[in-house]
């Protein structure tokens, strides 16, 4: 079972689907799901698997505590490697197919508040420096874009287009969208780009480092994290919350879901839809402080 979990992994390389954080936290899953089939049925092969074996697999990991998002994880592992021998013709069905998912309670995304937001780009000093406006331009990136980290990483300077007040990004699945972007942002772009020829780097990346190098993911989430703790103190302060927050302040300005789906890039609406929780809350939140008789 072993080697074709490890064809199954260079497929996912290959195909270049899935993140390598994905496909490192696949690599142990179904190692460990390899394992537990050698140790409990004394089987190497996956043919010899059948459903009732990947459901025990499934019950063991619930009734050791782990939680459901990481039991779900190591389900879907499961599942998109019988897929894969499926297609490769090495197995006639799918044993893992119908398993039922055990259920996880919808976590509400962390977001900045509007006064938080202003506090960031309006009192918070950034250096004046090409590091410091860059690290600007990052942060209005993520909270007027809504991108992810590595469409920030991977946005290229042709695709950058201030006259026109946008950018294209290349999103999961080599999906790409145009967002718009505002007058607000094109001067922050505009000031990094002053302070970006000033280092006389050429390079196709739109954001990187003083050397003229890609930018990588643990710098990004570390400028996030430092400017972020600045004005909250929640436990989450990765250019996620930017992205939730940008989604959740469009939501509760007017902005309908199917255009927050589509500048989000999400590929289905169901996605979009916990931002309806996370406005709720806020609604609630405002009840419980306002409302005459809830004080009483």
């Amino acid at each position: 079972m072993k080697s074709t979990i490890d064809e199954f992994l260079k497929y996912l390389e290959i195909q270049k689907r899935y993140s390598k954080h994905t496909i490192v936290a696949y690599r142990n899953d179904l190692r460990t799901f390899a394992d537990h089939m050698d140790l409990c049925y004394d089987i190497q092969n996956a043919k010899e698997t059948d459903k009732r074996m990947i459901s025990s697999f499934v019950a063991d990991l619930v009734e050791s505590g782990l939680n459901p998002r990481s039991v779900n994880r190591k389900l879907s592992a499961i599942q998109s490697y019988f897929d894969y021998l499926v297609r490769e013709s090495l197995l006639d069905s799918n044993p893992a197919k119908s398993i039922t998912r055990p259920k996880q309670s919808q976590r509400l995304p962390s977001v900045l508040r509007a006064e938080q937001v202003d506090q960031l780009f309006e009192e918070i000093p950034f250096p004046e420096s090409f590091e410091g406006s860059r690290d600007r331009a990052i942060l209005e990136m993520f909270y007027s874009c809504g991108i992810r980290r590595d469409e920030l990483i991977s946005l290229e300077f042709s695709n950058v287009h201030l006259g026109d007040k946008s950018i294209k990004v290349l999103g999961k699945r080599n999906k790409e969208r145009i967002i718009p972007i505002s007058g607000r942002l094109i001067n922050t772009l505009q000031d990094y780009l002053s302070d970006r020829s000033g280092i006389g780097i050429e390079s196709p990346w739109f954001f990187i480092t003083e050397k003229g190098k890609k930018l990588y993911a643990s710098l990004v989430y570390k400028i996030v994290k430092i400017y972020l703790s600045r004005v909250t103190t929640m436990d989450k302060r990765s250019p996620h919350v930017l992205r939730h927050t940008f989604a959740t302040h469009l939501l509760n300005e007017g902005a309908n879901l199917q255009s927050i789906k589509e500048l989000l890039g999400h590929s289905s609406l169901a996605a979009t839809q916990v931002y309806t929780h996370t406005s709720l809350e806020k609604l609630k939140d405002v009840y419980r402080q306002s409302h005459p008789r809830n004080k009483k």
